[in-house]
């Protein structure tokens, strides 16, 4: 009696110790999405952006640590660059070019899927698995499958009440970041077509807007 007792506990122990292998926290997984992007010198990919009623999309840019620059098709010739202290903005339709000297360029939908912008996330942020650490469709209906995260503010000051994180689990890049802000807004930030480590030149982050167009200084804190 005393033998087959013993030998189910020592069964026991050993399938919940395979079972706890086989579970990955939503902090192990973030931790590892981290990892990936701290490889990463530079990337391009297919962006989409979409705020409110407007969609937006273009080709991204980024190099390692922080320079970050959106070619935009829609709209036609707007532009975003950013080249670690000037944030640019290129409005074609206003025949505009906004201007802004900027400390931290991480506090953006965009850069969070930079290494920088992922240890900010970890530092101000607590992950959680959506619905569990298996894949599910990006979308209904769509046969691409994803991992989400939902990272909810650990403070008041932050920027997104809440953000979810949807990670290709082949890859471990991220596919959509869909940011909520306090007052219930969305921004929802898609990448496709992910180019790693192709030697980006610093040239790419330079950008000189047409002379034609406007310019506007400072323009974040214009009354």
């Amino acid at each position: 009696m005393k033998k087959s007792l013993l030998i189910c506990i020592v069964s026991f122990a050993l399938s919940a110790s395979a079972f706890a292998q086989g579970i990955l926290t939503a902090s192990s997984f973030f931790k590892s999405v981290s990892e990936v992007y701290a490889t990463i010198k530079d990337y391009e990919a297919e962006v989409e952006i979409k705020a409110s009623k407007s969609t937006m999309s273009g080709h991204l840019s980024y190099k390692y640590p922080n320079l970050l620059r959106i070619d935009f098709t829609n709209p036609e010739e707007q532009v975003i660059c950013f080249n670690g202290d000037l944030l640019t903005i290129y409005l074609p339709g206003s025949a505009a070019i906004l201007n802004q000297s900027v400390d931290n360029s991480n506090n953006n939908g965009a850069n969070l899927a930079t290494a920088q912008g992922l240890s900010l996330l970890g530092r101000y942020y607590s992950p959680a698995y959506e619905t569990g650490q298996e894949a599910v469709p990006l979308e209904e209906g769509s046969d691409e499958m994803v991992v989400n995260l939902i990272l909810r503010r650990r403070n008041m000051s932050e920027a997104f009440s809440t953000i979810k994180m949807s990670v290709s689990p082949d890859t471990m890049l991220i596919r959509r970041i869909e940011a909520v802000t306090p007052q219930n807004e969305t921004f929802s930030f898609d990448f496709k077509n992910y180019k790693l480590n192709s030697g980006i030149s610093d040239q790419r982050f330079i950008y000189d807007p047409p002379t034609s167009a406007n310019n506007y200084n400072n323009f974040l804190f214009s009354e």
